[in-house]
């Protein structure tokens, strides 16, 4: 199974027909019908890791301002127990917890109801280790990577370039600052060419680096995708669009 970091943006992707959520529907046309979804979202930001272990997991509306019809989804998906059981017992870093009270937040749900919008597919989160570097969260991506051979797609869902305090309303719909562009360019390059460590240490990158990573939520989802990839699969980008000068939609797609 491919694995994939997709940049999600703004909650309105899960409801708006638009240039990325048609991209995530068209890529799910384009892989095999996974047994199982596993969402690694900069949303779920804990002490030590998680996973979500209930039968049907809720849909979570963790945000604010946006229109009423956004809080109104229910994306009902069900859960595995035993995915969440197996998952755990392949991963020997750390202990994992079974969670049963997060559920599907916006890094997840409002991704996977555009690829898989019948909802018959099970859906899990695993959350991030906060108190973990980037480096950490490679090293326990690959603990997982069986679950690829199994059919299990593993997401990882945040953004590269995210600064949402320097975002310009009027580069909304297409647009990013210099220092944005250059650090894209720069760990675009390095994901293409398979150099992932200097990715892992992405506090030695410069100060353009600092500021598209002000905290490190959204850019950990995606060492897990890298921490994934085997031997010489391909890699490709997708949703390559700086958008509100200080974020980028850049999505990577593995094998």
């Amino acid at each position: 199974m491919p694995v994939l970091f997709i940049g999600h943006g703004s909650p309105m992707n899960g409801i708006e027909d638009n240039e990325f959520s048609l991209k995530w529907a068209s890529i799910a046309k384009d892989i095999p019908v996974p047994a199982a979804v596993l969402v690694v979202s900069a949303h779920w930001f804990t002490r030590g890791t998680h996973i979500t272990a209930m039968d049907f997991p809720q849909t979570i509306h963790d945000f604010g301002g946006f229109p009423q019809p956004l809080f109104e989804v229910v994306y009902p998906a069900p859960g595995s127990t035993a995915l969440a059981e197996e998952t755990s017992g392949l991963i020997h870093s750390t202990a994992i917890g079974l969670d049963h009270d997060w559920g599907l937040d916006h890094g997840a749900w409002t991704v996977v109801r555009r690829m898989y919008p019948e909802a018959n597919i099970p859906v899990l989160q695993l959350s991030i280790d906060y108190t973990k570097d980037a480096r950490y969260h490679y090293e326990l991506a690959a603990e997982i990577a069986l679950l690829r051979r199994k059919g299990v797609l593993i997401i990882g869902s945040g953004n590269m370039v995210h600064n949402l305090r320097m975002m310009s309303w009027e580069m909304i719909n297409g647009g990013g600052y210099d220092w944005a562009l250059q650090i894209s360019d720069k760990f675009k390059n390095l994901i293409l060419n398979g150099d992932h460590q200097p990715l892992q240490a992405y506090e030695s990158l410069g100060k353009e680096a600092l500021l598209a990573i002000p905290t490190p939520e959204h850019y950990l989802p995606l060492m897990y995708t890298l921490g994934l990839k085997s031997g010489n699969e391909e890699v490709s980008l997708f949703n390559d669009k700086a958008v509100g000068g200080s974020l980028t939609m850049t999505s990577v797609r593995i094998g």
